[in-house]
């Protein structure tokens, strides 16, 4: 059931037929793939897959409450989190790479993805953590819109490496809840380097402000969060994600109060363990140092940022 107070603004958009509007607009754009700021350009209505990897049908690895994520979407009960296979980034780095890059997951219909929404919710879930979401907004969409027929009540959380696209996160307005994108770099040459993402800060910061404009800064009641934005930054090795840039950023351009999570759990994986790095960025071979970890959080307090996990 929907928390206390708040209901989700996909049940209007659902009672509206705006939502299934928006889903099969959304799906159009699946014909000519630009959801996101890669513009693959590939049919995927017709199986043509891009940079994802993913043609029509979503594909999930796993679903189950977490109890691993922020404090104000876990609270007593998990946070119900979808995990999908595919990526429209390629982090060297990947906690998650069978996932995101191995092709771990099974394809399933959008009523299928509704099914395990309603089934989050009966255990009990504060929420439905969408994790990897960029490249399956129509499906998601669609899947919201049967499941919102069917009695789902509780808030929406876009989990995503923050290369998102504006105008597909237009098709999302008053359907998400809670935006939690990842401010990952502030130099496009390491975001090129080791995420393989062009033009990821621009593309960053006009989905970070996108998102803001959507839901503002996080509403937490009961210890619950109902609705806002949670930004993630993780510290790398050397600071070679420069966060000093990524968190003036957000102290000047996003807003002060913003929920900030400066994570500090780097560890080893992906591509940096199988061999191939750039010698420049050897240094992911190795842990974050705890001196790397409070110098980001004295940056963060410094630039006024005050609440999160600083």
């Amino acid at each position: 059931m929907a928390e206390p107070g708040h209901s989700p603004g996909y049940l209007r958009l659902h009672r509206s037929g705006e939502l299934e509007e928006r889903a099969e607009r959304a799906y159009e754009v699946l014909r000519d793939c630009v959801l996101c700021p890669r513009e693959c350009h590939v049919n995927r209505i017709e199986g043509e897959t891009g940079f994802c990897r993913n043609g029509l049908l979503p594909v999930v690895a796993s679903y189950n409450p977490h109890f691993g994520e922020e404090p104000p979407l876990v609270g007593q009960r998990g946070s119900g989190t979808i995990f999908f296979s595919g990526c429209n980034m390629r982090c060297d780095y990947c906690q998650n790479f069978e996932i995101s890059q191995g092709g771990v997951g099974y394809a399933i219909t959008c009523d299928d993805l509704a099914g395990i929404m309603l089934r989050l919710q009966e255990m009990g879930c504060h929420n439905i953590n969408l994790v990897t979401p960029t490249h399956v907004v129509p499906q998601i969409l669609m899947a919201v819109n049967i499941a919102a027929g069917m009695d789902l009540q509780i808030p929406l959380v876009y989990n995503s490496g923050g290369y998102d696209s504006v105008e597909t996160l237009r098709l999302l307005e008053g359907v998400i809840d809670i935006y939690m994108p990842d401010a990952k770099y502030g130099r496009d040459d390491v975001a090129l380097a080791l995420s393989h993402a062009p033009n990821y800060t621009a593309s960053m910061k006009a989905a970070l402000k996108e998102m803001h404009r959507q839901v503002g800064d996080l509403v937490i009641e009961d210890g619950i969060a109902l609705r806002g934005m949670i930004i993630r930054h993780l510290v790398l090795p050397a600071n070679l994600a420069n966060s000093e840039i990524v968190i003036e950023f957000i102290a000047r351009e996003v807003s002060r109060d913003s929920y900030v999570n400066i994570m500090g759990q780097y560890r080893p994986a992906g591509r940096v363990l199988r061999g191939g790095l750039n010698p420049a960025f050897a240094a992911l071979r190795r842990p974050i140092t705890a001196e790397e970890y409070a110098c980001t959080v004295r940056c963060a307090r410094e630039n006024g940022l005050h609440r999160g996990i600083l």
